[in-house]
């Protein structure tokens, strides 16, 4: 059994030898993909153009627009003179933000005081328009606006509290922020990125077992072969179980070397799991695999599970923030779960007494797709 099993995985090898640039291009091709987004995602949104329409003219409302013009985020385009020069600048595209001070700023900045004292008094204010279309960009905006305006509005309260005995007190929060210090948006989206493409390149390999040689007609020639239908699977399924593992570190090396990303887990644990994980991913593939016609149709069918698992593993929107049964339906992908556990092995150090609720999800979901799956499979094929 050992020695024909053997003999179909050399079958499977030198297929993909010979057509070796499809494994080449989901393994190199994927690296590629995965340093220009984190490339893209490493460095900081700056230099969205502004436009600033400034109707008090007075000293404080230019120290307010300057704080703006020096914060790396912006780069001032112009100053308009009305609003419709602001409205038109954002439907063409021309600027991402938009400063309006409105008059009399200058007086109310000077009686800050007073607001102290009085609530009910008229506080200085400006308006801050962003271009919400490009949301990421959108929140750096508002973001970088809020922390400058503020930086602003403290330094003037804290130059009126010395001069006055007021019963303003400034105090410093003392904030720690842990496992990505730097607020690396690299540290968040090439992990995320990583399972993802790891998902594409099992279930894609396992997918085209079956549908290649249906399509070359080669498929009733191994049937009428000495091999039963469980040595066909493991000998189909050893390959791309060796491609995913091999693409997965990679993989890891990349983000890791590349972007810093820490493995502060363990490296043994992370090989268990992710050879579970691929195991898990190799049963749905072999599904698609009996499923689909032909190799453009097996394709196909990767894509469109592949993009359900996406939306349902907190890469694109937090699971957290959805409605409760789109929820339930997340803890029912495999993606999720892995997802889950590769953030928290590379990023926080944690074992199996933190992961064992996803990795016993993980395990069950595994069991009932696995066991279908091998059923599925060896019935189409006897």
């Amino acid at each position: 059994m050992v020695k024909r099993i053997g003999s179909l995985a050399v079958k499977e090898f030198l297929h993909l030898l010979h057509n070796w640039w499809l494994p080449a291009f989901m393994l190199i091709g994927g690296a590629a993909e995965l340093l220009l987004i984190g490339w893209a995602t490493s460095r900081p949104i700056t230099n969205l153009p502004l436009m600033i329409l400034d109707n008090d003219r007075s000293a404080a409302s230019r120290t307010v627009a300057a704080a703006l013009e020096n914060a790396d985020t912006f780069t001032l385009k112009a100053y308009a003179g009305t609003l419709n020069e602001i409205q038109e600048a954002f439907d063409g595209g021309q600027i991402s933000a938009a400063l309006v001070i409105p008059p009399g700023f200058g007086s109310r900045w000077a009686d800050i005081d007073i607001t102290l004292a009085n609530p009910e008094a008229m506080r200085p204010a400006v308006g801050l328009w962003v271009d919400g279309a490009e949301s990421m960009a959108a929140r750096a905006a508002v973001r970088a606006a809020e922390g400058a305006l503020q930086h602003v509005g403290q330094q003037a309260l804290t130059r009126r509290a010395h001069a006055q005995e007021t019963a303003f007190r400034q105090f410093e929060p003392s904030i720690r922020v842990r496992f990505n210090e730097e607020l690396s948006e690299a540290l968040y989206t090439t992990p995320a990125e990583l399972g993802l493409m790891l998902e594409f390149t099992v279930l894609l390999f396992a997918a085209l077992a079956f549908a290649r040689e249906r399509e070359l007609g080669t498929l009733e020639q191994l049937l009428v072969m000495p091999f039963s239908s469980l040595e066909i699977i493991i000998g189909k399924s050893i390959p791309a179980l060796v491609i995913g593992v091999a693409d997965f570190w990679l993989l890891l090396a990349v983000i890791h070397f590349a972007f810093g990303v820490p493995v502060r887990g363990s490296l043994p644990l992370l090989f268990v799991l992710v050879l579970g994980y691929v195991l898990v991913e190799l049963g749905k593939g072999l599904v698609i695999s009996i499923v689909s016609k032909t190799q453009h149709q097996a394709f196909l069918l990767v894509l469109m599970v592949g993009m359900v698992d996406f939306m349902f593993t907190g890469f694109a929107a937090p699971v957290e923030s959805m409605p409760k049964v789109l929820q339930w339906i997340a803890r029912l992908i495999p993606a999720h779960h892995w997802l889950t556990i590769l953030r928290s092995l590379l990023l926080k150090g944690a074992g199996l007494d933190v992961l064992w609720p996803n990795v016993a999800a993980l395990a069950v979901l595994g069991l009932i797709i696995g066991t279908f799956s091998l059923l599925y499979v060896r019935r189409a094929l006897d």
